[in-house]
């Protein structure tokens, strides 16, 4: 299965031709985007449904840090949409794209050094009366309970595992419609991953599309509905997550599949 992260579905490039799913999902279709003079993104067609976790999968250099930099509106894109709920985000700026519903927690555990977690939290969070932020923090801090300790300490000082924390923490703060996660798991140990796992289940379950980039494949689809699997820029294959687990040479298929078209 290619091309769409929701099977049988077919859609065109305009926005007022967007099917009901659409009206409640992030929508990346067709999309196109070039570094440094060639593409590293080729008409790559996903749907993220709301209350869904779709992982997309891939080795380093498939181009998926240059999707999520295109939907959080850091990268131009030469061609397709990206949409939520019918609207537009591509020539949007990151925080236009953030007051659209969509979140984004880049690779890299990147937090405010030199603030303390609070700070981080306040930062986030700029956009909300104090009551609504006041809500937010505990609501985040309910989510990931470590960070109460922290409060005071700052982020530059936190282990990966913590900061990781604190980057989730600030993108849920306000919360979104959708949250784009650049791999979870890199450079953190295995106790770390599994302590974030149902938290991002959590985040999902209270009605949040989650599109999670991840190079570990069992990270992904324990967590996942749907996940595809890009390779060279291209979409190879979207299958549904249980399918993957059951067959998991689907997956090695499209890591070894040729040059696409």
């Amino acid at each position: 299965m290619t091309g769409t992260a929701r099977p049988s579905d077919s859609r065109s490039g305009d926005a007022s031709a967007a099917s009901p799913l659409d009206a409640d999902s992030l929508v990346v279709e067709n999309l196109t985007v070039a570094r440094g003079g060639r593409d590293v993104l080729r008409d790559v067609t996903l749907t993220v449904p709301r209350g869904e976790i779709t992982a997309l999968l891939g080795p380093n250099g498939a181009g998926k840090s240059s999707l999520v930099l295109a939907v959080a509106g850091i990268l131009p894109a030469r061609s397709g949409a990206v949409r939520v709920g019918g609207t537009g985000l591509l020539g949007l700026t990151p925080d236009q794209v953030r007051m659209h519903g969509v979140a984004v927690v880049p690779e890299g555990h990147r937090v405010l050094q030199s603030l303390t977690v609070s700070d981080n939290l306040r930062v986030a969070a700029g956009r909300m009366t104090k009551d609504e932020e006041a809500a937010g923090r505990e609501r985040v801090l309910d989510l990931l309970p470590e960070l109460r300790d922290l409060l005071d300490r700052p982020a530059g000082k936190l282990s990966g595992g913590q900061q990781q924390m604190v980057a989730l923490a600030q993108a849920v703060v306000d919360p979104p419609e959708f949250l784009v996660i650049d791999e979870l798991s890199l450079g953190l140990a295995p106790v770390v991953v599994r302590r974030l796992v149902p938290t991002l289940s959590q985040i999902a379950a209270a009605g949040v599309g989650v599109l999670l980039i991840e190079q570990f494949t069992s990270v992904a689809l324990s967590l996942s509905t749907t996940a595809g699997v890009l390779v060279r820029g291209r979409l190879r294959l979207v299958e549904r997550a249980e399918v993957l687990r059951s067959r998991p040479e689907l997956i090695h298929e499209a890591y070894l599949a040729g040059p696409a078209a």
